[in-house]
């Protein structure tokens, strides 16, 4: 392990083989980091939550292995005990991101600069969020799927598509089916599952009814499945495509 100038290590902290922390990093809380993760000049972890009903209880922060967290990132513990702010294995977290207390964020997530992740957020595996997304609190996000720059959502974004603006869709994360290992029959599947769903005027209960009958691919099964668990309601398509879910 390797620890830089004026870093601080309270003592609730576990802390795995292999990691290195930068100048400044500040490490608090009951926080349990695994091994080989990188901490950046000035991030913040564990800290007390943004929370006005938070009264000083022992809460924590569970981060995996192999995660590199640059400079400037906040990562806030849970605002009570016997939860945990969660962060996976692997993922990059860009300067200056920030996840809110009680959130989860699976593997393999990347989190580019200025991201924001409120209280209670759920981030699956795979998901790319880009700079200055705003995520309101108790949403989710659905594995595979992307943020465009700047959008901002308050009702879930199921796995697979691409969030645009405010609470809106443009298609499917077709570059990131491929780089995950889809073939060309299930990323054919999910786009007309995606159409199926958003673009041809169904009440959507009725259609993830529908779909879960013509639809059977494991994928098309992930992406029926989120959105028939949806408590904030899905984003809804613009009717504007970013080109990306018809390109093969």
């Amino acid at each position: 392990m390797q620890v830089g100038p004026y870093a601080v290590i309270d003592g609730g902290v576990e802390l795995g083989a292999g990691c290195v922390l930068g100048p400044h990093v500040y490490l608090t809380g009951v926080t349990r980091i695994g091994a080989n993760n990188r901490f950046h000049a000035g991030c913040v972890i564990g800290d007390a939550p943004q929370d006005l009903q938070y009264r000083d209880a022992p809460t924590g922060v569970r981060i995996g292995d192999g995660n590199d967290i640059r400079e400037h990132v906040t990562i806030h513990r849970s605002n009570k005990p016997g939860e945990d702010t969660v962060i996976g294995s692997d993922c990059l977290l860009m300067a200056h991101c920030h996840v809110g207390h009680n959130s989860t964020v699976g593997n393999q997530v990347i989190i580019t600069n200025g991201a924001l992740l409120g209280g209670h957020v759920t981030v699956e595996d795979r998901v790319f969020i880009s700079g200055n997304c705003l995520l309101h609190q108790f949403t989710r996000v659905g594995t595979l799927a992307l943020m465009q720059g700047r959008a901002g959502i308050g009702k879930d974004l199921p796995p697979f598509c691409v969030a645009r603006g405010v609470n809106g869709m443009c298609g499917l994360n077709v570059v990131g089916m491929r780089r995950a290992g889809l073939g060309a029959p299930e990323r054919l599947e999910l786009k007309k599952l995606y159409r199926f769903l958003f673009r041809e005027g169904r009440l959507l209960r009725e259609a993830i009814t529908e779909a879960q009958r013509l639809f059977g691919s494991d994928s098309a099964r992930t992406m029926l499945a989120f959105a028939a668990t949806t408590k904030r309601g899905l984003c809804a398509d613009t009717g504007i495509s970013d080109g990306t879910d018809d390109a093969e």
